[in-house]
C-alpha cells in the first residue's frame, strides 16, 4: 500500500490517534494490567471487498510496536459474513487502544470498495469507466480515491491542482464558455502549465458550442438523460472524450453506459457508501 508511504496519510493518523487516545486509555489503564498479553481477531459481519489491510498493521504498529499483526486477507478481497480479516498479539491494553481507530479506517474503506466493486459490476459489459468526485471527507481524500480503485472505479482529478474542470459557475462568472476556455489557455500559458481541460455542459447546444472552439480534452454532460446523451454522444462524434454526471443511480447506470459515453462520475461512491461492519473480537 504505497499510500502509507505518503507523509499526509501519516499526519492523518496522528490527528486521528490525538482525537481518540488523547492523554491515554483510561478505561484499559484502570482496569487490566500493564503487562497482560492476549490476542484478537478482526471478523467481518457482512460480505464486501475489504480495504485498509495494510493500514491496520501500520496504526497497530504506530501504537505499539510489539504488537504482533497477521493479516488473513488481503485489500481488495472479496470477503464473507464470518469470515476472519487479521489477528492481533501484544499487550492487552495496545489492543483495545487501538482497535476503534482501526475499525473506524477499514470499515469506511472498505464500505467504498464495496459500493465501487458494485458498481463497476454493473459496467462490466460497457467500455464506461466509472470516476470518483471530490465529494469526499475532508482529510480522507487520498484513502478514499485508494479504495475506490481497490474497489474496480476510477479516481477522476485528485483536487483543484491537477485538472482544470470548468463548470456551470465558473462558465456563468467568465461570461460564457468561449470566454472561459479562452482565458483558460492565457492562463496556463502564462503559468507554464500543461493540465488537461474539462468543460461542463448543460444542454446539446452548449456542447456545440464547445464543439466549435475546441481547445479541451472532455466533455461533462451534465443532468442529461439516456435519451440526451446518446444524441450527445453522436454529436461530439469521438472527437472529445465525454463524461456523464448528476444523479446517475445503481438503477440507472447501465441506461447512460449504454450509450457509449467514456466516463460516468458517481459521487455517492464516497459520501453515500455505507461502512460494513467490522468486529474486534478477543480470543478465548
Amino acid at each position: 500500500m504505497d499510500i502509507l508511504l505518503n507523509n499526509d496519510i501519516k499526519e492523518l493518523i496522528e490527528i486521528a490517534i490525538r482525537e481518540d487516545v488523547g492523554t491515554g486509555d483510561h478505561s484499559s489503564l484502570a482496569c487490566i494490567p500493564a503487562d497482560k498479553i492476549g490476542k484478537a481477531y478482526c471478523v467481518a459481519k457482512q460480505d464486501g471487498v475489504i480495504a485498509g489491510i495494510e493500514l491496520a498493521g501500520y496504526i497497530f504498529k504506530r501504537l505499539d510496536s510489539g504488537i504482533l499483526y497477521h493479516p488473513l486477507k488481503k485489500d481488495g478481497e472479496l470477503i464473507k459474513s464470518g469470515d476472519r480479516i487479521f489477528e492481533v498479539i501484544g499487550s492487552d491494553i495496545s489492543i483495545l487502544t487501538s482497535e476503534r481507530l482501526v475499525l473506524n479506517f477499514m470499515q469506511r474503506l472498505s464500505g467504498i470498495a464495496t459500493m465501487s466493486y458494485n458498481i463497476n459490476l454493473l459496467l462490466k459489459d460497457y467500455h464506461t469507466t466509472v470516476l470518483d468526485t471530490r465529494k469526499t471527507t475532508p482529510g480522507m481524500r487520498l484513502l478514499e480515491k485508494w479504495a475506490v480503485k481497490i474497489g474496480g472505479c476510477d479516481n477522476h482529478r485528485i483536487g483543484l491542482y491537477d485538472m482544470i474542470m470548468l463548470k456551470d459557475n465558473h462558465i456563468d462568472f467568465a461570461g460564457g464558455i468561449k470566454q472561459a476556455i479562452e482565458k483558460t489557455h492565457q492562463y496556463l500559458k502564462f503559468k507554464g502549465l500543461n493540465l488537461p481541460i474539462e468543460v461542463e455542459t448543460r444542454s446539446l447546444e452548449e456542447v456545440q458550442q464547445v464543439l466549435e472552439i475546441g481547445g479541451i480534452n472532455r466533455i461533462m454532460l451534465d443532468n442529461f438523460t439516456p435519451e440526451l446523451l446518446a444524441e450527445a454522444i453522436k454529436l461530439i462524434d469521438k472527437r472529445f472524450e465525454t463524461e456523464a454526471s448528476g444523479g446517475i443511480t445503481m438503477d440507472t447506470i447501465t441506461a447512460f453506459a449504454a450509450t457509449g459515453v467514456d466516463f460516468i462520475s458517481v459521487g455517492a461512491l464516497t459520501h453515500s457508501a455505507k461502512s460494513i461492519d467490522l468486529s474486534m473480537k478477543v480470543e478465548g
